[in-house]
């Protein structure tokens, strides 16, 4: 019966093409130019992203991500995804780019490819109102909360060694800086945008940011596997027009403000 059903298959495949029909090929996600792509992000990092009240994705970066697709003609799904498992995912074939305010670095760049940057961003030093150091180096026998795989966490571990007991590390710097509001821990380093987003809504009173620690300045790029330079040839395209119609800046200044 299935080699009957299997045959009556290529018969009326046939008479479609000889009649002028055609079909279309099924790629992964979608069909033909309706491929659908798959963006891994992890929705635990307002304001760029997080999951609303009504369950939906909402963020600066949800909003860029969705501009830059349309700018480009692709269609774009989003997955919330934890961050321990975002690039495996990428590499696994779960998602096809990541956008999640992934800071571009050599280390990275090793085993996946990254668009133009989109955003500048740096580190801060976070400690309880009323605490003040003048450098990094004397966070030195803190004990210092970060969100794991961060850059946050890569300057903890280069001050304080990579198997030091003083890093608690957390899913998302949300809950690395409700620790320090708790009083679990004595500072918290992080990244700029979400620091004074946290401190804005929830703790003013509490915590304050350290002026005058200065570490390097990272970019943000949405990543992709290693050698896919068609999607990222059309993700870089849809990010330079989104920056020349003025797209970009809308978006930006929604959830930062004026530059």
């Amino acid at each position: 019966m299935k080699r009957y059903i299997k045959s009556l298959a290529v018969v009326l495949t046939l008479v479609l093409a000889a009649c002028g029909g055609k079909t279309e090929t099924v790629a992964e996600g979608g069909l033909g130019a309706d491929k659908v792509y798959r963006m891994g992000v992890n929705a635990a990092f307002a304001p760029f992203e997080s999951v609303a009240a009504d369950g939906k994705l909402q963020g600066f970066e949800i909003e860029l991500a969705q501009a830059v697709a349309d700018a480009a003609g692709m269609k774009v799904e989003m997955g919330n995804t934890p961050w321990e498992g975002i690039f495996n995912g990428l590499a696994n074939g779960d998602s096809d780019f990541l956008m999640s305010a992934i800071t571009i670095t050599e280390q990275r760049k090793a085993s996946m490819d990254f668009s133009e940057p989109y955003f500048e961003a740096t580190q801060l030093v976070v400690l309880p109102s009323g605490k003040n150091i003048a450098k990094a180096e004397e966070l030195k026998g803190m004990k210092v909360s970060v969100l794991a795989g961060s850059t946050g966490d890569t300057i903890a571990q280069k001050l304080m060694g990579a198997t030091s007991t003083d890093i608690k590390r957390f899913e998302s710097l949300d809950l690395a800086l409700k620790e320090l509001e708790n009083g679990g821990v004595q500072a918290t380093i992080g990244d700029n945008g979400v620091v004074a987003n946290y401190i804005t809504h929830n703790g003013g009173d509490k915590m304050a940011v350290i002026e005058g620690i200065d570490f390097d300045k990272e970019y943000y790029g949405i990543a992709v596997r290693k050698g896919d330079a068609e999607l990222l040839e059309k993700i870089n395209g849809g990010i330079r027009k989104v920056k020349e119609e003025g797209t970009y800046q809308k978006i930006y200044e929604k959830y930062f403000g004026k530059a």
